[in-house]
């Protein structure tokens, strides 16, 4: 039965593992939705590089679409947006044409780009306007590629076009950036939410390579007749800018200004709206990053880490014979619940950042011949918190305030003991909500502004039921030892892992 009643929002994400289409309604429910599995393809022009097709992409759009809109009634419609990974896009001709694919951001290619940047501009002044980690996958090092290996391409091309433009194009027949995709490229400048002359002259690229830029929640065009025959939307129907899905994220969660959100999974990604940036030399070297919020005005400063990676890796070690149960996870938390807080002198040191270049990958100390594995899963548990300790001190003194509570969604949010832990650890209250998809809501709320429903993506957010679970803080005093005798064998590791590469 198709739903009736009220304005409804269709929100178009690609995901590195999903292609979905889902319906929100005015007060931010998910009223329908429909996914098709996503993965890189080879690229047919360099040999082991990974790319996303785009084809195969609109096509899966199209076939999800199709599915949402047997389920709600399509006149009901009052917008449609697309959110996607960051980073990835393509140099294209006004007609939509791609002069070359979409380099994957999981594509190794660039990896060489990153580490001799130096040779166009200074590292630590790519990082003092942009605000980005010198990551592989940027964008910038994809358009170093290609000036380096397929000039031609570049010289073809009228724009570089992230995913999403390429999406909306398909949509409307019009070209834009979003200012929070453009935000991800490393050539962005965070003072003017625009591309940077600076880091494009030293490219040898003009800020007219890309599309004109606009403010996330922009009515970027209308569904054109041609479109509308394609996937079945009403022709006419305002398409609204959202591009990259963790700014969106994070607005979702219901987050203000200065309260950081913790998405905790596979990577634990820390971020905060705030007022404030830092983009120092040291800030650069504490793994700290700068993106542009979808609100003029606010950034989103954050610092990323391995997260479950780690779980995963004690579960396959010490619960061989159950790993694969499908109550493992709740047996490893009933477990590691009967052991003190400290882990019984147990003290994992995961490897956040894995060097390849090093041979120290991270340690596990305090170990006996009797320690039980439900010691060691706690303490992984505990460095996790521990490091989101640390990584929120790097974000208030970037962001000049100090945190009274940590919004925390993902897979991560549903380990009862770990949120615990985290409260305990950090010493303020740990917030978990109901919203499960707060990349989709986010830009939902974004297109029900831009539609005209609300007078802002804010007063639409305030239409959203935030029913939150709090963990508040419990065993503050049993950490506060554990926390110095971290910080103190943390600083020796660092010592032995600067004798051993030979550092300064």
């Amino acid at each position: 039965m198709k739903m009736t009643g009220g304005k409804i929002i269709l929100v178009l994400d690609v995901g590195a593992t999903n292609v979905r289409s889902i319906a929100v309604g005015e007060k931010g429910y998910l009223l329908a939705s429909h996914s098709l599995p996503n993965t890189t393809g080879s690229d047919p022009f360099y040999p082991g590089g990974r790319i996303w097709d785009t084809e195969q992409l609109w096509t899966k759009l199209k076939d999800t679409m199709a599915a949402v809109l047997k389920e709600i009634r399509p006149e009901n419609l009052a917008g449609v947006t697309v959110t996607t990974f960051g980073v990835d896009g393509a140099p294209v001709k006004k007609t939509g044409e791609l002069v070359y694919p979409v380099i994957s951001w999981q594509c190794e290619r660039t990896a060489p780009v990153m580490e001799s940047i130096g040779k166009y501009i200074a590292l630590e002044e790519l990082f003092r306007i942009s605000g980005l980690q010198p990551f592989s996958f940027n964008t910038i090092n994809k358009l170093v590629w290609l000036k380096e290996n397929r000039p031609e391409a570049l010289e073809k091309a009228d724009w570089f076009a992230f995913l999403p433009s390429i999406f909306l194009h398909r949509l409307t027949g019009e070209w834009v950036t979003d200012t929070s995709m453009a935000g991800t490229s490393m050539l962005t400048g965070l003072e003017n939410r625009n591309f940077s002359k600076t880091i494009l002259d030293s490219l040898g690229l003009d800020t007219g390579f890309f599309p004109p830029v606009v403010e996330p929640g922009t009515m970027t065009g209308r569904v054109t007749p041609h479109a509308a025959r394609e996937t079945g939307l009403p022709a006419g129907l305002p398409v609204i800018a959202t591009g990259h899905d963790t700014q969106f994220a994070v607005f979702g969660s219901g987050a203000g200004e200065n309260q950081p959100v913790l998405s905790s999974g596979t990577w634990e990604i820390l971020m905060v709206r705030a007022r404030r940036y830092n983009t120092r030399p040291e800030m650069l070297e504490k793994k700290l990053t700068t993106e542009l919020d979808p609100v003029p005005g606010l950034y989103n400063i954050g610092v990323q880490w391995i997260g479950s990676g780690m779980i995963e890796w004690i579960r396959n070690m010490f619960y061989g014979a159950e790993k694969n149960a499908p109550d493992i996870y709740d047996l490893m938390i009933s477990e590691a619940m009967e052991v003190p807080a400290g882990s019984g002198g147990v003290m994992v040191f995961p490897a956040f950042f894995p060097d390849p270049g090093s041979r120290l990958r991270g340690g596990v100390l305090g170990l006996s011949m009797n320690t039980p594995r439900s010691h060691v899963y706690r303490s992984a548990l505990e460095a996790l918190a521990l490091k989101t300790k640390e990584s929120l001190g790097v974000l208030e003194q970037a962001g000049g305030f100090t945190a009274s509570s940590l919004i925390c969604v993902g897979g991560g949010s549903k380990n009862k003991l770990l949120n615990q832990i985290r409260a305990d650890v950090l010493n303020i209250p740990v917030h978990l909500t109901d919203q499960k998809e707060t990349t989709v809501l986010g830009a939902a709320l974004f297109t029900m502004a831009g539609a005209g429903m609300f007078a802002s993506a804010m007063e639409a957010r305030e239409q959203v039921n935030y029913r939150k679970e709090v963990y508040d803080p419990r065993k503050v005093e049993d950490y506060r030892g554990i926390l110095e005798e971290y910080d103190r064998l943390n600083r020796s590791l660092g010592e032995y892992y600067r004798k051993d590469q030979n550092l300064p």
